[in-house]
């Protein structure tokens, strides 16, 4: 059960259809495969998904952090030691994507040699989560198009909508278009990757306030901080940390300092345990959660999916899951399927990311 090697495996899968959006655009899925081999055989995966243009982490970055700095440290610990785990890791400061995977990949060795899936390990609630799909910078007849597309292919009924663009009429025209056409039984709601000021952020609300949108995403850089929490406190609608709450204690700061009063979840930045520990806060604070989307692969997808609806708290709102379906192709064995607008919890032990040899062969880069 101790860990005998920790593998970062660099690989690149183009997107049929790029996602841009207001702090950079994904062309192609250029992530890393962290693989963990325990003493006796077993193998964990998960997937780390560099996003310099958030957090600061590149492929190269993360395969450099996983093997030079987090594997001579991991090696020897039983994948049951989580806590000891992260301890090594957080002497790293930052490098979010890469301690996540790692967690995850841990826990998938757990699952398999308990014989137990890792969604009942932690916690168990539902056998599946709803899904939300994410609409990237188009024109507004164009994305009602695509969420039509999707709503009737895969029965998918929440959309997140990309904004942050200037001027900002031409995202107001968006939310107006997705919601005319889509009608009132629909949820859609915002996410501004930090591309508005708070006062222009402050005019969309305004705009948009008869729409009936849910929430608003990031909408201005956290650092603007009196106007981010006047928005706060003058918005209908929550205003939710994501790239400003990337652990537990930034999260905890964002809620209770009043930058923020909801939180997006991701797997791909916490991995499973920390994670937890971010929901038990927002569920203690009264605070709503949703999982949201690193513009994951299949394999990341599944992280999601095992975690959103293992809580009670994760599974009240869909979960970003379906951009995979952007990609051109995919490492997971056994492909996702999303039905009824939402996808069934593995049910094999572990986390349920088993990887097709051929197509890792195929794509990684190293």
């Amino acid at each position: 059960m101790k860990i005998a090697a920790v593998q970062a495996i660099p690989y690149a899968i183009p997107y049929r259809t790029p996602l841009h959006f207001a702090s950079g655009a994904v062309h192609v899925a250029d992530h890393v495969l962290i693989k963990i081999t325990t003493d006796d055989g077993v193998v964990g995966w998960a997937d780390a998904p560099p996003r310099p243009y958030t957090y600061g982490e590149t492929q190269k970055s993360i395969v450099a952090v996983v093997q030079d700095v987090f594997a001579p440290e991991l090696i020897g610990l039983s994948v049951f030691d989580r806590e000891k785990a992260q301890a090594v890791m957080a002497r790293t400061i930052h490098n979010e994507c890469a301690k996540g995977a790692v967690d995850i990949a841990m826990w998938d060795c757990m699952g398999q040699i308990l014989g137990q899936p890792v969604s009942t390990l932690l916690g168990g609630y539902t056998d599946h989560m709803r899904v939300s799909h994410m609409l990237g910078f188009k024109p507004a007849q164009e994305l009602l198009d695509l969420a039509l597309g999707f709503r009737e292919q895969y029965g998918i009924t929440t959309f997140k909508l990309k904004t942050g663009r200037h001027p900002v009429g031409l995202d107001v025209e968006a939310a107006r278009v997705l919601r005319e056409g889509l009608g009132p039984e629909v949820e859609i709601y915002m996410d501004a990757n930090r591309g508005w000021s708070a006062n222009q952020a402050a005019e969309v609300l305004r705009q948009i306030a008869e729409l009936g949108l849910t929430f608003l995403e990031e909408p201005d850089d956290a650092r603007e901080v009196l106007g981010r929490r006047r928005l706060v406190t003058q918005s209908a609608i929550p205003i939710t940390a994501d790239e400003s709450a990337p652990n537990l204690g930034e999260a905890a700061r964002e809620i209770l300092t009043g930058g923020a009063n909801m939180l997006a979840v991701k797997t791909a930045r916490t991995g499973f345990t920390e994670s937890a520990k971010v929901v038990a806060f927002a569920e203690a604070a009264g605070v709503d959660v949703y999982v949201g989307n690193q513009i994951d692969t299949q394999v990341g997808t599944v992280a999601s999916v095992v975690f959103g609806a293992a809580l009670a708290h994760t599974s009240r709102r869909a979960g970003e899951l379906s951009n995979f379906r952007d990609m051109a192709d995919d490492l997971l064995a056994e492909p996702l399927q999303i039905r009824d607008g939402a996808i069934a919890v593995p049910t094999v032990p572990g986390a349920g990311t088993q990887i097709d040899p051929e197509k890792l062969e195929k794509y990684r880069v190293d």
